[in-house]
């Protein structure tokens, strides 16, 4: 069975997400993981918002050879916690970094957990100053527009292409799986404006085209809230947008 799975998600991604039902490997009332391809992971926690209530938030971690990459902290210390665990204890897999793909807390709120754990953390430049000026936890190492990394031989393109949910907004591509983690820059289907009080609304749509053009081999979308798709849910951001 688990040969099986294995090459369904590694040749047939976007066809068995949307036959199956949603395949969590972890499960509990403060975190979720499902595996959405052979070395892709999404993980779901809760932010708690004045304005939208309860919030799940996506993530993504990239795992390979023992090794693992997270992409945005879970939304708070104690599912982060949970989730470092879940790597090291029930997959044997060192935690060799955590990116935060932009400054707001559901990117980076967990980030102390990670720090007490000596795990590095990296964020573009603007990224680690306005969580500054918020007075947010502070990733560790900075790039300017691109950093490429790796967890297990698996690369993670990580590139800054244009403002739009906020000025600081980069979206992270693992080639090998054809998958793209495009944050709270990319909206699910029939998904609202969401919070734009940080947000660029005139360059988000043009910056969502860039995206698309840059990784022209996508198959597989994780926005920054709500389900998973398809390259139809950078184009829906584009549409909602552009009106």
């Amino acid at each position: 069975m688990k040969n099986t799975l294995l090459f369904l998600l590694l040749f047939f991604p976007v066809t068995f997400l949307l036959a199956q039902e949603t395949l969590f490997v972890y499960k509990s009332e403060t975190l979720q993981i499902e595996q959405i391809s052979a070395n892709t992971f999404v993980h779901v926690s809760y932010l708690n918002t004045e304005d939208f209530g309860k919030v799940a938030c996506n993530g993504m971690i990239v795992m390979n050879e023992g090794e693992a990459l997270v992409f945005d902290t879970p939304a708070n210390e104690e599912a982060s916690l949970v989730l470092i665990n879940w790597l090291e204890r029930d997959k044997k897999a060192k935690v060799i970094g955590v990116v935060a793909t932009h400054f707001h807390w559901d990117c980076l709120g967990g980030l102390n957990e990670f720090h007490a754990k000596g795990i590095p953390s990296y964020a573009s430049e603007k990224t680690i100053d306005l969580a500054k000026t918020a007075g947010y936890p502070l990733p560790e190492n900075g790039f300017k527009n691109k950093l490429k990394l790796e967890a297990g031989g698996v690369k993670v393109v990580n590139q800054f292409l244009g403002e739009g949910h906020t000025k600081d907004n980069f979206v992270s591509y693992v080639p090998s799986d054809k998958v793209i983690f495009g944050g709270c820059m990319i909206k699910a289907l029939g998904a609202g404006n969401g919070n734009l009080e940080d947000a660029n609304v005139a360059a988000w749509p043009s910056t969502v085209r860039k995206v698309k053009s840059t990784f022209p081999e996508t198959k597989i979308v994780i926005p920054g809230h709500g389900k998973i798709g398809g390259t139809e849910l950078l184009d829906y951001t584009i549409e909602l947008f552009s009106k």
